[in-house]
């Protein structure tokens, strides 16, 4: 039988720590970006934070599609806690997000890493300085982007999260209850990467695959319409056995 979300009961208290804890982890990881842009050109070992991050993000988009580039990257968390108070939070361009650009880019920037390498690739340190520079590159613009645009306006098209988007991008999605919501855009506003959320009021799952699977949606939803899957079963369970 078809039950509604039971009322609630902790719910917001466990995602207000997530979020906290979000909060603190991205304040820690945020200056691995700016220390490795700042000094990688004279230690170029600190380059390889920057495969490191890749592969993390890759291996966790196979698990729960961009939850790393909402909580555990360190360009992310930049972004977030040091570019997101500079930036006017403008809508990221719709092109931004166009999927031939994205893979494009993908192509690019993965090609242009690997013809570097090759140039001197029995160098190690070599290979640090090609890391440090698409780093330090890609930053900018993202940083420029944030500026003007959106903090989050070049994870809108980051080639990892694009991996992370095509792997895992539609898994634990986002639910959103048609009867509790009010349409308030609440949550569209403080998305960390500017998602339409209320427009899936009727499908009643959020899909889309950019979500950061982050909980700052959850935590202002004024009628608590937003659940994660695990956590909506659990408390349908509940409710129904209480019938």
């Amino acid at each position: 039988m078809s039950v509604r979300l039971a009322p609630k009961t902790d719910t917001r208290r466990d995602v207000e720590r997530l979020s906290h804890r979000r909060r603190i982890v991205q304040w820690t990881l945020a200056p691995i970006t700016l220390i490795v842009i700042a000094l990688g050109w004279k230690y170029p070992l600190l380059g390889f934070a920057v495969p490191l991050v890749m592969i993390v993000g890759i291996v966790g988009g196979v698990i729960n599609g961009r939850y790393v580039c909402g909580h555990l990257c360190p360009r992310g968390g930049f972004y977030d806690r040091m570019i997101s108070p500079l930036s006017p939070g403008r809508p990221i361009p719709r092109f931004l997000k166009k999927v031939p650009l994205r893979w494009a880019l993908v192509f690019l920037l993965m090609g242009f890493m690997v013809f570097r390498i090759l140039q001197n690739p029995g160098d190690v340190y070599h290979w640090g300085r090609v890391f440090w520079l698409m780093c330090v590159v890609t930053t900018g613009v993202g940083v420029v982007l944030g500026v003007f645009l959106h903090q989050r306006s070049w994870c809108s098209f980051c080639p990892i999260g694009t991996i992370q988007n095509a792997m895992g991008g539609r898994k634990n999605q986002l639910l959103i209850d048609a009867e509790r919501c009010r349409e308030c855009a609440a949550c569209e506003k403080v998305c960390p990467i500017g998602l339409p959320i209320v427009r899936h009021k009727l499908e009643g799952v959020v899909n889309e695959p950019d979500c950061l699977k982050c909980p700052e949606c959850i935590k202002v939803c004024p009628a608590e319409a937003l659940r994660w899957p695990r956590e909506a079963e659990s408390k349908s369970v509940r409710a129904e056995e209480r019938q």
